[in-house]
């Protein structure tokens, strides 16, 4: 699945936000999303991704959410 599918997919079965942090490591213990190089995605992955998606994610008070 693609990371931005996994971020998705890991805040919504969460009730509430959730950090950059918490969301890498879910993803990485769920296995959702594999990156080419085999290292387990990091904060700062999940971060960019959630900037490059502004429609998609919101940023508040430290925690992402998804923007329903």
């Amino acid at each position: 699945m693609k990371i931005e599918e996994a971020i998705v997919y890991v805040i919504a079965s969460r009730n509430g936000g959730m950090t950059t942090d918490q969301i890498a490591d879910a993803i990485n213990k769920q296995q959702l999303h594999i990156r080419k190089d085999g290292q387990p995605v990091s904060s700062k992955q999940v971060y960019a991704v959630i900037c490059r998606f502004p429609s998609v994610f919101i940023k508040e008070a430290g925690k992402i959410m998804l923007n329903c």
